[in-house]
C-alpha cells in the first residue's frame, strides 16, 4: 500500500479502518440477502459476532413482521437494479437484537455493483437510535397530555 495524498494518508489503510472499526454498523449483503460482511459497529449493535453473522440471512436483523415487505423491495432492487432509497436517503425502521430486544435504526444504503455493472449486493450503513428515537416519542407523548390536559385553575 502506497501513500496517497499531499499528507501522505494510506487511502487503502484508513479504508479499511474506516468500514472495519467504525462505530456504525456497516453491513453488506449479496444477491441472495446473505450477510457477506459485518464490521464491529454491527456487532456491538446487533449482538452477532461477524462469525455468527457472516453466511446468515439478513432476517437475523429484521424482525418478523417485516420481513415480507423487505424481501418483496429487496427482490425488486436486485431484478432492477435501482432502489427508491438511493442518493444517501435516510431511512428509519424498526430492527432486532441477538438477545431479541427491538432496536430503531437510521440507514442508507449503497447498491454495489461488480467491475462490468452488475449488480452484486447492497451495502449499508446503520446506526442506533434507539434513545433518541425513545425520548422523542416521551416528548411527543407528553406535549399531547398538555393539550389535551384542562387548564389548572389558577391560584389567586
Amino acid at each position: 500500500m502506497r501513500p496517497h495524498g499531499h499528507l501522505g494518508l494510506d487511502t487503502d489503510r484508513f479504508c479499511w479502518t474506516l468500514v472495519h472499526d467504525g462505530p456504525d454498523a456497516i453491513v453488506y449483503a449479496d444477491f441472495g440477502g446473505l450477510i457477506r460482511f459485518w464490521n464491529r459497529g454491527a456487532e456491538r449493535i446487533f449482538g452477532y459476532s461477524a462469525s455468527e453473522a457472516v453466511g446468515s440471512s439478513l432476517d437475523i436483523i429484521i424482525p418478523e413482521n417485516l420481513r415480507e415487505r423487505h424481501w418483496k423491495a429487496y427482490a425488486e432492487t436486485m431484478r432492477t437494479g435501482k432502489t427508491r432509497y438511493g442518493d444517501g436517503d435516510v431511512l428509519a425502521v424498526p430492527a432486532l437484537r441477538k438477545d431479541g430486544a427491538r432496536l430503531s435504526i437510521e440507514f442508507t444504503i449503497l447498491p454495489y455493483r461488480d467491475r462490468e455493472g452488475s449488480l452484486m449486493g447492497v451495502g449499508a450503513i446503520l446506526r442506533d437510535v434507539t434513545k433518541r428515537f425513545e425520548e422523542t416519542k416521551a416528548l411527543r407523548k407528553e406535549a399531547a397530555a398538555r393539550q389535551t390536559s384542562p387548564p389548572s385553575p389558577s391560584s389567586g
